[in-house]
């Protein structure tokens, strides 16, 4: 009985405090999310949408990842991969902006001449 008489006064607890009404004064005084910026929204892509965006083998991604030239993917749920395309994305802007040539090796510094495919030295 003694049980009985609790929950009713716990429920009475929540009628006697109710919420103000949107509009009020006092509705607006109660603790809000914050009303500046919005957390950030971060898209995840999964492995099928990161190939379309990267076209590189997955091994290939996998070894870069290893060696900290692309973002890492992390876990949703035991099951699930993704990458977050923010990093993606700046990873292609960084790949664009990057300088084209590469250095090729110096012909003069070699120490043999590569011998072609079906020259005979007779």
């Amino acid at each position: 009985m003694e049980q009985l008489s609790q929950t009713s006064s716990a429920a009475n607890i929540d009628a006697d405090q109710s919420l103000p009404l949107p509009g009020t004064e006092a509705y607006e005084a109660l603790p809000q999310f914050p009303k500046g910026n919005p957390l950030p929204f971060r898209r995840t892509i999964r492995r099928q949408e990161l190939r379309q965006i990267v076209p590189l083998a997955e091994t290939t991604i996998y070894e870069m990842e290893r060696r900290g030239e692309f973002p890492r993917r992390f876990n949703l749920t035991p099951r699930c991969v993704v990458w977050d395309l923010a990093e993606v994305e700046a990873w292609i802007e960084r790949r664009k902006q990057a300088p084209r040539g590469i250095s090729k090796p110096d012909v003069h510094l070699r120490k043999t001449r590569p011998v072609r495919a079906g020259s005979s030295e007779e």
